[in-house]
C-alpha cells in the first residue's frame, strides 16, 4: 500500500509538471495528450494492480502483474529507442544533404 501511495504521489508530481510545461507552450497539444495518457494508464495500473496479477494469473504467466507490467515498460523502451535511432539517422541523412547543398552552392 506504501508503494502504491508514493507511487501515486509521483506521477502527480510528473502530471503537475506536465501542465505546467503546457501551460508555458513548451510542448505541443499531441505530446501533452501522449504524456497525460501514458500517465492515467500509470495510475490506473497502479491502481488495479491486484486485477492485473489476477489476470496475469489467468492466463498461465508465472509472477506477478508487477513483473508483466516490467516487461511492457522495458518493450516500450525499446520500441522508442528504435524509432530515435530511425529519427537521428534520417537527420543524419538531412544534414549531410544540406551540407552537400551548401557547398555545391559555395563553389558557385
Amino acid at each position: 500500500m506504501l508503494q502504491q501511495i508514493l507511487a501515486g504521489l509521483i506521477i502527480i508530481f510528473f502530471v503537475s509538471k506536465l501542465f505546467s510545461e503546457k501551460k508555458k507552450k513548451e510542448i505541443t497539444s499531441n505530446e501533452f495528450t501522449l504524456w497525460l495518457s501514458f500517465w492515467i494508464l500509470a495510475a490506473l495500473a497502479i491502481t488495479l494492480i491486484k486485477k492485473i496479477d489476477s489476470l496475469v494469473a489467468y492466463f498461465g504467466f508465472s509472477g506477478s502483474g508487477i513483473n508483466f507490467l516490467i516487461y511492457l515498460g522495458v518493450l516500450a523502451l525499446f520500441y522508442l529507442v528504435f524509432r530515435l535511432r530511425l529519427s537521428i539517422a534520417k537527420l543524419d541523412r538531412n544534414l549531410t544533404e544540406l551540407n552537400r547543398q551548401i557547398t555545391l552552392n559555395d563553389k558557385k
